[in-house]
């Protein structure tokens, strides 16, 4: 990882959820585990030495409800369901076995990445449809709050031709979610924020170890996994008094 890591903005207008997480805060006060499912593909499962988001954001929440906001009765379990190589066909398929059978408060699904990197292997309208399916039947759960990660703004994806599809699926996904009225994490602005506003250069953003160039380092995961956190608890009614809110 290079030195002189630079100080990065979360700007409120990319991070902030649109909706409020009725669901997870309501779970936040009863008793037991507070389920959240993480699906997705290789930047939810993790790559190598990258500590995978999902595993961030548990601890960051553990901690929150533990010393800033305790609740005694709770724990915080964030499971990851995520699948290197996978896009919005492989994932719905996984919905009933890897989301409904653990009945969480919140679901997190990364999707779109594969459809651009991995092109030769899927359908673009195809991984769109199956996006707007996916997100008909998680909201035909009532007791689960949803947000949509789209993907990770990385050299891999502006390569040649893969901009302008890496554009067009972001475009789709806001599109799904604005449609279904669901929350959508814009992972892919945030990410362009730091590199042309911040100076974050790829070779910060980017895994050492990562030949692909698509795979986020553990330096820029982390940040990703505290802007969830954030708006997360941003959106369960949490103030800016809160020092773990950016």
């Amino acid at each position: 990882m290079p030195d002189n890591l630079p100080t990065i903005e979360f700007p409120t207008a990319i991070v902030d959820l649109q909706y409020p997480l009725e669901n997870f805060r309501k779970a936040l006060s009863g008793k037991g585990p507070v389920r959240i499912v993480a699906m997705g593909s290789s930047s939810t499962a993790g790559l190598g030495n990258v500590v995978a988001y999902p595993a961030r954001l548990e601890l960051y929440l553990r901690k929150h409800y533990k010393d800033d906001d305790p609740r005694r009765d709770i724990r915080i379990e964030v499971l990851n369901r995520g699948k290197g190589g996978e896009d919005a066909p492989q994932e719905v398929a996984r919905f009933d076995g890897d989301i409904f059978a653990d009945n969480p408060s919140l679901v997190l699904w990364q999707v779109g990445t594969n459809a651009v990197f991995r092109k030769e292997q899927f359908d673009f309208d195809e991984v769109v449809e199956k996006i707007v399916e996916g997100l008909e039947l998680l909201r035909g759960h009532p007791t689960m709050d949803i947000i949509l990660i789209d993907p990770q703004y990385v050299t891999a994806m502006l390569f040649d031709d893969n901009a302008e599809l890496s554009e067009k699926m972001v475009s789709a996904i806001r599109s799904a979610a604005q449609s279904a009225k669901v929350n959508l994490f814009q992972r892919w602005a945030l990410m362009r924020h730091w590199h042309v506003y911040d100076n974050a250069s790829f070779e910060q953003l980017l895994a050492p170890d990562d030949e692909l160039k698509l795979h986020q380092s553990d330096w820029s995961t982390m940040q990703v996994a505290r802007a969830l956190r954030s708006t997360i608890l941003k959106a369960t009614g949490v103030t800016q008094r809160c020092p773990c809110l950016i």
